[in-house]
């Protein structure tokens, strides 16, 4: 199995295809055809794997001693061992969407519906428009790109705070054996 999801990290379909299945699922200017192409990274499966098979197997045992279910053992033990992990793939996955421009680009027609990583790429595009018409100096062109950088990274910053002690756990997962 692990192979199978492996050759789906190495060999994908291509662009085309892609393009082609997300027209025929009627998902073209729609947030959905961001959304669920990605939403199970082949990536992110190896890495809950490897967690799931580093933690002690003496805990689902003594669960079950103990008369509980794999339900509930799942959702009392296993899922509040998880949090680290989960959290690590949470803030890779909104990053990863987040800096997500040429689906959004390829995928949207519609600019009610733009992401602000092309809302950002517009507000660009105008002011190197109005630099070339002669309308702005180079420096307000630059300033305006700065100023879109900051705009963009601003929520990723305010997040990362309350999420780094699980992000810290979740990237050393594998990496020291007790």
């Amino acid at each position: 199995m692990s192979f199978v999801i492996l050759f789906t990290m190495l060999f994908g379909g291509g662009i085309i295809p892609t393009y082609i299945l997300i027209k025929e699922l009627g998902m073209i200017n729609s947030l959905s055809a961001l959304i669920i192409p990605g939403a199970i990274s082949a990536y992110n499966v190896l890495i809950m794997r490897s967690f799931f098979a580093s933690l002690p197997a003496e805990l689902e045992e003594s669960a079950m001693m103990d008369g509980a279910n794999p339900i509930r053992i799942f959702f009392t033990i296993i899922l509040p061992l998880s949090t680290p992990v989960l959290a690590t793939i949470a803030l890779w996955e909104a990053v990863s969407r987040w800096n997500n421009f040429f689906s959004a680009l390829i995928y949207l027609n519609d600019k009610s519906k733009y992401t602000l990583s092309l809302i950002l790429w517009d507000v660009i595009k105008g002011q190197e428009a109005a630099k070339i018409s002669g309308q702005l100096t180079n420096t307000s062109t630059e300033s305006a790109i700065a100023a879109t950088i900051v705009l963009a990274t601003l929520p990723i910053l305010c997040v990362y705070p309350f999420l780094q002690k699980y992000f810290v756990k979740g990237v050393m997962i594998g990496s020291i054996k007790s």
